[in-house]
Order: structure tokens, then sequence, then C-alpha cells
């Protein structure tokens, strides 16, 4: 039993890297140029701190799941991965809802405050967001389940 527990722990942290890496390789490669009255307006995701944000942060788990299966799973170190796992998941959370935001006022702009929606223009930039993120949210999803899973093999035999 121990043996596909460890199995499993193993695939869902190398399936949460590929999808942490597959967000940060969609975003970083996000870019495209458009003329609008003769101007050459450039989009990419250097131009805006939430996105470079969200690159970091999905590199960050990525690294952070290679790393984590470099521990023995009897190691006195598997509770501080657990720890480890819920900072990671939150701010994997995090760059995902800054992400969204910006990419909301893209796709809709802000009548209030005057701001255009810019899809339009750039449709291949906006399609390469919401791939990267929803590789992202995939990641996040992954991260729950290990952390469910670390919850119930290293705390659980604690509780009464």
């Amino acid at each position: 039993m121990a043996k596909a527990s460890r199995a499993c722990v193993v695939l869902l942290r190398l399936l949460a890297a590929a999808a942490t890496l597959s967000a940060a390789v969609v975003m970083a490669t996000s870019h495209e140029s458009t003329t609008v009255f003769g101007l050459t307006l450039d989009a990419k995701f250097q131009y805006t701190p939430s996105f470079k944000f969200f690159v970091i942060a999905n590199a960050i788990g990525c690294g952070y799941s290679l790393l984590v299966l470099l521990v023995p799973p009897t190691s006195s170190l598997s509770r501080f991965v657990v720890v480890l796992d819920v900072i990671i998941a939150m701010l994997l959370t995090a760059a995902i809802s800054a992400a969204g935001a910006i990419s909301e006022v893209g796709k809709k702009g802000n009548s209030h405050s005057g701001w255009l929606p810019i899809c339009g223009q750039i449709p291949k930039f906006c399609d390469h967001v919401m791939g990267a993120m929803i590789c992202a949210f995939c990641g996040v999803v992954i991260y729950l389940v290990i952390l469910l899973h670390s919850i119930h093999t290293v705390i659980g035999p604690l509780l009464p």
C-alpha cells in the first residue's frame, strides 16, 4: 500500500510540475504586435507586473515539485513538506488571481475608468494568456489533491 501511495504522489507531483511549467512557458512566449491608426502596439507578458508574477510563481511551483521528489517519504522533513505544499498552493492561487484580474480588464475593459478591451486587436496574445491560465488552474487543482493526500498520510496518524 505504501508503494502505491508513493507512486501516486510522485505521479501527482510530476503532473503538477508539468502543468506549472506549461503555464510559465505559454505565458512567457505570449506576445503579439498590432497596428492601430499607424501606431505599432506590442503586447508582451513583461509589460504587466501581474503576468510577470504569474510566470515567476509557476516557475517556482514547477521547481518545488521536482525538488520535493528527492525528499524521502519517511524523512522528518515530510511535515515541513506539507507546510511548503500549502505555501506553494497559495502562491499559485495568488498568481492566477492577479493574472485573471488583468485578463478580465484586457478582455472586457472597464467603462468606469475608460479602459477599452484589447483582446479584439490582439487575439493571439489573449489566447496564450487564457491557455496559461488553464494550465495554472490545473496545477492548483493537482496541488489541492496533493495537499489532501499529504495531510491524510502525514498528519492523519497523529490525530486521536
